[in-house]
């Protein structure tokens, strides 16, 4: 007894549970049973006619078969337009359809006389449907239902009765099994929701976490691009735009009007971003993508690729591209910025400077400022000399003499001591502290503090935010504005100086202008070296350490030779502009 009472308690701890499917998958199944009632309730019809057509001697149906056959298929057609188009209270509709079904079957089955083996299989259809779309007390109550009609209809006769008392263990039998395997689905579909939520869910953050990358990530399927990063437009200078997809079309064809299968693949093509973005790495980055796409599927390929000469008025002028197979055939392509290496080796450098520049700065200082102390005294002593004889002796033509060596000493001590400093601005660099930067106000700011009353015209039109060091920035300006006024001083009367802000798409460009006779063509590859200088007053230093402060904050610093005036850019990467029209071209 007592197995069999737990088995008891078991089942009815999980009727309790009571789940049930799924309002989709109760729709579609609700549908498919109604459907299936009309089909069976109009073939009860017909064969209830076809039957006395095909056999003379048999009677009409009786008018209780008549009148609950022909109700049961109008009520079959309301109850399935019903439940097409109502998408509330489903439960409610199957309860009242499936006591339909009962109650009718039960009238077919009291005009029989007999137990019906047709009737009995349609009993069971309902009695399982019941427990698989309803709740299990509902579908209970609809199986003892059908048992109570079955049992009154035969409580006259024991050996109907006899039948009618199988046929209602029959009931609970397909009941129960309906209700197991009810449960199962509910459970697997639960489980496969739950799969189906968690492999959304990191579809999700895999598409943010590849979003957000700094290296451009690209995928390559059957020589398509299925898959392209924030990073990998950035980095090819490829802006995110779409255009419509109507235009494509009928700009791709001219003047000929498109069938209506050229009009559909080019729809499906063009409304595709990734078939804009591959059309435009095509234009701009032929070698690019043909490279890649000649790798073998099978094989992985390293390779360093120079943006041409278009693009290169980004802040990126190298990638380094990986091509990676993957395991369904198609290809990962990497792109990784170079700047992260050269800003690396960069301040390798400056540290190796460092350790130089530390260990000799003050052997070299001290006796300098030796040098050019005394060269003060001599100077002072030559002029008191001067002072007190004031003959025209050449022995005063000689003090004379000796008195510009030592201002020449002086000047030159001078010179070199800016050199030791300077270099030892390189040893004391440390890492860039990076701060939000609001060029609107800290531009006219900057030129208030260091350029007052020289000719700086400021013309900014997109009010850009930028993420930079503020000291290594005002250094920056500090040098290229001081060039400028220098070399423009020698051709115009008096000195002025331009600076320009304006946005291209993530970049925020400061250009420093002025109208001097610019860098000759020969010396422009070697203007950022150090030491290098056209000023023989110069350390040739300065514009070293500006780009040395630029790569530090993960920007640009170049000489255009192409602008019409004298230009050094300063192209800072990821800038926040205001909703002004942003530029196209550099």
């Amino acid at each position: 007894m007592k197995p069999a009472f737990k088995t008891f308690n078991a089942i009815l701890q999980s009727l309790k549970q009571d789940n049930t499917l799924p309002v989709s998958q109760l729709r579609k199944l609700g549908i498919i049973y109604n459907g299936y009632r009309l089909v069976v309730s109009a073939f009860l019809l017909l064969m209830a006619y076809a039957n006395i057509k095909a056999d003379t001697n048999l009677l009409l149906p009786s008018l209780l078969q008549q009148t609950a056959l022909g109700f049961y298929v109008i009520l079959s057609l309301i109850l399935l337009s019903l439940f097409l188009v109502a998408t509330k209270q489903l439960q409610r509709q199957l309860v009242f359809g499936l006591g339909i079904d009962v109650i009718v079957l039960s009238l077919l089955l009291y005009t029989n006389g007999a137990p019906d083996l047709q009737l009995t299989m349609l009993y069971m259809v309902v009695v399982a449907a019941s427990f698989m779309l309803l709740r299990s007390s509902q579908a209970l109550v609809i199986t003892l239902l059908a048992i109570l009609f079955v049992i009154y209809q035969q409580f006259m006769s024991l050996t109907n009765l006899g039948d009618a008392l199988l046929m209602s263990a029959s009931f609970l039998a397909v009941g129960f099994l309906s209700w197991s395997i009810s449960q199962r689905l509910v459970h697997v579909e639960r489980f496969i929701t739950r799969q189906a939520e968690e492999v959304e869910r990191l579809n999700t953050i895999n598409q943010e976490v590849i979003s957000q990358m700094l290296n451009g990530v690209m995928v390559i399927d059957k020589q398509h691009i299925v898959l392209a990063n924030h990073a990998t437009y950035q980095l090819l200078g490829i802006p995110e735009t779409q255009t419509s997809p109507f235009t494509e079309v009928s700009s791709s064809y001219g003047d000929a009007k498109p069938t209506i299968r050229q009009q559909q693949r080019s729809f499906k093509n063009h409304h595709n971003p990734l078939y804009a973005f591959q059309q435009a790495l095509a234009h701009q980055h032929r070698a690019l993508l043909n490279s890649c796409l000649s790798v073998p599927t099978n094989q992985s390929r390293n390779f360093v690729y120079e943006l041409p000469e278009a693009a290169t008025a980004s802040i990126t002028n190298k990638l380094r591209v990986q091509v990676i197979p993957l395991n369904d055939g198609s290809q990962l392509i990497l792109f990784e910025d170079l700047r992260r290496e050269q800003a690396n080796a960069q301040q390798l450098k400056l540290a190796s400077l460092g350790q130089l520049t530390a260990s000799i700065a003050h052997e070299i200082r001290n006796p300098l400022a030796a040098i050019s102390q005394a060269s003060q005294l001599l100077m002072e002593d030559m002029n008191d000399i001067t002072d007190s004889d004031n003959s025209e002796s050449q022995a005063a033509m000689d003090t004379n003499g000796n008195n510009e060596l030592y201002k020449m000493i002086f000047a030159q001590t001078k010179r070199v001591n800016r050199i030791i400093e300077d270099v030892l601005k390189l040893s004391r660099q440390q890492r860039s502290n990076k701060q939000t930067i609001e060029l609107e106000t800290w531009m006219p700011q900057f030129l208030e503090n260091y350029f007052r009353g020289n000719d700086i015209f400021l013309h900014d039109t997109s009010h850009p935010v930028i993420q930079f060091d503020t000291h290594q920035l005002e250094q920056i300006l500090i040098n290229l504005i001081n060039n400028g006024l220098r070399y423009c001083g020698l051709i115009h009367p008096y000195a002025y100086a331009e600076i320009e802000i304006y946005c291209v798409q993530n970049d925020v460009i400061i250009d420093v202008l002025n109208e001097g006779e610019g860098v000759a063509p020969a010396d422009v590859e070697h203007l950022f070296d150090p030491f290098f200088t056209t000023d023989k007053a110069g350390t040739g230093l300065g514009l070293y350490l500006s780009q040395a402060f630029s790569e530090a904050n993960h920007a640009r610093l170049l000489y255009v030779a192409e602008h019409e005036k004298t230009c050094f850019r300063l192209i800072i990467p990821t800038g926040s502009c205001s909703e002004e029209v942003w530029d196209d071209e550099y």
